[in-house]
Parts: C-alpha cells; sequence; structure tokens
C-alpha cells in the first residue's frame, strides 16, 4: 500500500504572541462555508515587512521524466524584505484551484478535514510589492515528498522579514499539485510504484538534485539583488535529502539544513545494503545541520546520518522531542488549530506534528533556522 510513511521512506527564541496563529470562526467570504473556520498562518518576527511573487522556468532540453515532456518546467516563490507596501494586496496561501485540488490529499495527512477552504488562508507577504534596496542572502527551500512548496510559507516568510530572500521550489509529478501561469494545474503523476521502487526512487532524487541546480543557474534573473556568494538551502523530508546532497554537488551553496530527510537510497540489488547519498559517504566541509523528530526518528535516519557525522566537520544533529514529521510545515500550525476546531482527532493530530505546543515548536524551529543562516551566511 502507497502510505505517506512508505512515500517518505524513499528519502525521505521569539516573541510568542506574534509567532502563535489563532483560528477564529468567521462569517466572511473567505472563510470556508462549510466549517466557518479561517486558519492562520503564524506572523513573522523580523522588522521587515514582506513581498512575495511567483516564477514559472523552463529548463530547455531536459526531459520532464513523469510526464514524458521534452522540457522541464518548475513553478518558484520568492519572498523577500519588501520597500513598501501599501497599494498591494496579501497574497493566499494557495490559488483556488491549487487549493480545490490539495483537498484531495487530505487523507494522506492523516485526516485532514475535507471541509476547510484552503484558498481562504492568507500569508503575511504583499504580493509583486516593490523589493528593499540591497544584496542579500538567499536561500531555497524544497518541500516534502508530494508536499506542495505553499506548504513551507511560514518559514520562508520568517526569514524574509528577517533580511533574506527565499526561494521555495516545487518539483512537478511528484507534488500534489502545482499551478502553471495561465491556470493549468498538474497533479501528482509519479507511478504509485515509485517509492519504494529503487529505480524510480533513485529517479525522483535525481530530478530534484537537477531541479536545483537549474535553480542555482538562474538565481541572477529569479533574485537580482541576491548576494551569490551567501547562497544557503533548506528542505524537508525529501527536501531535506536535496538539499543535504545540494550542498555536496554546488560549491556555491556555503551551508545547508535538512529538516528529516534520509540520506540513503534504496538498494538495486535485494538483500543489499542502501546505498549513502555521496555526501554521507564523503562528508562535507561546509556547514550542514540535521534536524529530526522523536516521533519519525528510525534505524534508517540513525544509519544514514551517523555514516555522514562519522566524516567529522562542520556537521550537527538535534532533534525535536515531543514531536512528529510535519511540524516543519505550515501543518505545525495548522493542525492544532484543527483539533481546537474539532475537526482533527488529538491522536492523528499527534501523528502528524506530534503534541508539542505551538507555542512551543514555531518558535523552536524558527530560531533554529534562523540562527543557523545567520551564522553561516551573514559572516
Amino acid at each position: 500500500m502507497w502510505t505517506r510513511r512508505s512515500f517518505l521512506a524513499l528519502t525521505s527564541l521569539t516573541s510568542l504572541s506574534a509567532a502563535m496563529p489563532r483560528a477564529t470562526a468567521s462569517t466572511s467570504t473567505s472563510a470556508s462555508p462549510s466549517t466557518g473556520l479561517q486558519l492562520r498562518l503564524p506572523a513573522p518576527t523580523g522588522r521587515h515587512r514582506t513581498g512575495v511573487r511567483t516564477l514559472h522556468l523552463i529548463e530547455r532540453g531536459r526531459p520532464d521524466p513523469w510526464d514524458g515532456s521534452a522540457d522541464r518546467e518548475l513553478m518558484l516563490t520568492v519572498f523577500y524584505p519588501a520597500a513598501a507596501t501599501r497599494g498591494y494586496r496579501l497574497a493566499p496561501q494557495m490559488t483556488p484551484r491549487a487549493a480545490e485540488s490539495f483537498k484531495g490529499f487530505g487523507a494522506w495527512y492523516h485526516h485532514l478535514p475535507a471541509g476547510v477552504d484552503w484558498a481562504a488562508t492568507r500569508t503575511h507577504s504583499y504580493a509583486d510589492a516593490p523589493p528593499l534596496p540591497g544584496r542579500r542572502p538567499v536561500v531555497l527551500y524544497s518541500p516534502g515528498g508530494t508536499d506542495p512548496r505553499t506548504l513551507g510559507t511560514g518559514l520562508a516568510e520568517e526569514l524574509a522579514s528577517h533580511g533574506y530572500i527565499v526561494v521555495t521550489i516545487d518539483h512537478p509529478g511528484e507534488t500534489s499539485e502545482v499551478e502553471f501561469p495561465n491556470g493549468r494545474l498538474r497533479q501528482l503523476d509519479m507511478p504509485p510504484t515509485a517509492p519504494m521502487d529503487p529505480v524510480l526512487s533513485r529517479l525522483m532524487l535525481t530530478t530534484r538534485f537537477a531541479d536545483v541546480r537549474f535553480v542555482l543557474s538562474q538565481l541572477p534573473r529569479i533574485a537580482p539583488a541576491a548576494d551569490l556568494r551567501r547562497i544557503g538551502i533548506y528542505g524537508h523530508s525529501a527536501g531535506g535529502a536535496t538539499a543535504s546532497q545540494a550542498l555536496y554537488d554546488n560549491r556555491q551553496v556555503k551551508s545547508a539544513i535538512n529538516l528529516e530527510g534520509y540520506l540513503d537510497f534504496l538498494p538495486l540489488t535485494p538483500g543489499q545494503p542502501n546505498e549513502l547519498y555521496p555526501i554521507a559517504q564523503h562528508g562535507t566541509d561546509r556547514p550542514l545541520l540535521l534536524t529530526g523528530t522523536d516521533g519519525y526518528r528510525d534505524s534508517r535516519f540513525d544509519n544514514s546520518w551517523s555514516a555522514l557525522l562519522a566524516h567529522g566537520g562542520p556537521v550537527r544533529r538535534t532533534e525535536i522531542a515531543n514531536a512528529n514529521h510535519w511540524i516543519f510545515t505550515d501543518l505545525g500550525a495548522i493542525a492544532p488549530q484543527l483539533q481546537t476546531a474539532g475537526l482533527m482527532t488529538a491522536s492523528d493530530r499527534t501523528t502528524l506534528i506530534g503534541a508539542l505546543p505551538p507555542t512551543r515548536s514555531i518558535p523552536l524551529i524558527r530560531s533554529q533556522v534562523r540562527s543557523f543562516f545567520d551564522r553561516t551566511l551573514r559572516c
């Protein structure tokens, strides 16, 4: 059976009041007509207001492995400190078409309720607001398997509010939904056998590695204000694995954060041990943070992460207690709101993000990520 756990098996302190979102019942037209619940993302804590824009990239001549297209298409969202926001509108977390498609994946996330209007959730970033002048460090974000880049909005906004340019990347074909210009929607089309298929799972990860290389090559066009001497990358689950290997593959990347992603491939020959990624085989001379949860930890993390740590170097491992896998995404803020509203059971919430309250988890994760990049990219 293709479960969320088996899918992910292929890689897989600030003011509390400012960080804590609150769910409110609403009669406004933006709230869900079936539940009356408007979900809120946690407010960023930095001194900058943030702008956001969406970009469509095409890498000509690189075939898409999942739909057979001759060219590889990507969608990105760029968050940045804004010079002015007056007259600009707050962007939604998801567009209406993407949000409607995301509803169909609720069962994958331990029973997210079908009645929630995901398009009603607003970000704290203003669409197409002018950027604040000046060169800034830039960090890339790669989401987990099947997760859309939009589930990484809260952390991206937090970094942007503290002066970073953040580029979030979708990996079409293995993402629940990607909306391209003119409303064209592409849903998950990777074969359901891929997660536990050694050949297809490698194809997924090597495609992600190539996606990141292309985005890096396009940074001067994507983010003209980016300081290309200060590039970092972070990711969750399969995105964490992507970020780790991107650090190894691309010397221009100065540091990386792996939020609970494996560092090995499934064996091509049955009965053989998993094959470590090159970074786990050889180590790295640039900073890498490995962060996991006690609720999702298993022997595969211990084996592949320990292999990397054995090389020494600037690699550190941390673990968040009383937590589970999706606490690193926007679901870490959203699931407690759903539980409070009676739309998610305590058991499903714990399986999804753990029992750690968002008043603690949100500032903790933000502080870890931001302080790491402050140390490694601002020097």
